[in-house]
């Protein structure tokens, strides 16, 4: 999750398309998860060339090889809808909305995920990011694997006003991508009797009806002891909500530990005895060191993490709490997503 420069080493931000340091130009190349120096010309790496994507002007900083034979990358591939071209304040927002997008499917590739595009196989992955603010009625969700988002949640006082209306603690364009592609994942993942029946024990009988649990959960709320048993208030709605929500916050917390693993960070007990008994070492993979490996490092991470956001007169970076109903919930999407 944290790239280097290929000229001068430094750390290099997936949104780069020139390094900070040094000034080369950059360009992601999304099958080894690193960044090339980008020519006018082409890169060649690997016996193929490589060339900056077509919506480059657009702050897209990926790659294309020549034998993909198309202009534009993998990531905007993905993209089956988008506003007109003419709709020049949609597309500038397109463009925050497209690192997200963008750094969404860097984690789902370095987890190991299967990422099947929209055009090659039917369900397969796909986005439409369409812009409310252009008088078209959007409607973020998922449905038989695309992926719809608004681009309007690009703004910042827009985003808020829903998030305070909708009384959510965390809402993210990264969050938005990160709930949704849960939804698509469980229906990738879960595939067995097996599973299925370990799913509705753990999140409830999806087939319940979603139209009834959105009219209820609009009406009543959440009960009011939902965060006994659940990782948020949207998760109550439905069996399908909680899925997503759970397996969103399973990339959150996946995520925020490769980063610290990839930028060496460590609490250390000698520096802060009577709060640790044991070195905190995050780690950017836990497939094999299970997850209770990973919830314990999170545990103390997500606290640091917390203190700094509050130093610099922010929220908690991590405004949740993980009960036992939740980690066992946890427990079955770090099943499904090692195994994949």
């Amino acid at each position: 999750m944290m790239p280097r420069c290929p000229h001068c080493q430094s750390f290099a931000f997936l949104d780069w398309t020139a390094c900070g340091s040094c000034g080369v130009e950059l360009g992601y190349r999304y099958t080894t998860l690193s960044f090339l120096q980008a020519h006018p010309e082409g890169t060649v790496a690997d016996g193929e060339t490589w060339r900056t994507c077509s919506n480059r002007d657009w702050g897209c900083n990926w790659l294309v090889a020549d034998s993909e034979e198309s202009g534009r990358c993998f990531s905007c591939r993905l993209s089956r809808r988008l506003p007109d071209r003419d709709d020049t304040i949609a597309w500038e927002k397109l463009k925050d909305t497209g690192i997200a997008k963008r750094r969404l499917l860097v984690q789902l590739f370095e987890l190991g995920l299967p990422v099947t595009p929209y055009d090659e196989k039917e369900g397969g992955l796909g986005f439409d990011l369409l812009s409310s603010l252009s008088g078209e009625r959007v409607t973020i969700g998922h449905a038989n694997g695309i992926i719809t988002l608004d681009l309007a949640e690009t703004l910042d006082a827009y985003r808020e006003n829903l998030r305070v209306r909708l009384g959510e603690p965390y809402r993210t364009m990264l969050g938005h991508f990160r709930h949704e592609i849960g939804h698509y994942y469980q229906w990738v993942l879960v595939t067995s009797d097996e599973q299925w029946a370990a799913c509705r024990a753990l999140f409830g009988d999806e087939r319940a009806s979603y139209q009834d649990a959105i009219q209820r959960h609009y009406r009543e709320g959440a009960p009011a002891d939902w965060a006994d048993s659940f990782i948020s208030e949207y998760a109550t709605m439905h069996p399908w909500e909680d899925f997503a929500e759970s397996f969103a916050h399973y990339l959150h917390i996946t995520g925020t530990l490769a980063t610290a693993a990839a930028a060496g960070v460590i609490l250390s007990v000698d520096r802060v005895q009577g709060i640790i008994d044991h070195d905190v070492v995050p780690e950017s993979d836990y497939s094999a060191l299970g997850i209770d490996r990973m919830l314990d490092d999170w545990h103390w991470l997500s606290l640091m993490f917390n203190r700094v956001n509050r130093s610099m007169g922010q929220s908690d970076l991590y405004p949740f709490t993980l009960t036992e109903p939740v980690i066992a919930k946890l427990r079955f999407v770090h099943e499904l997503v090692t195994d994949a």
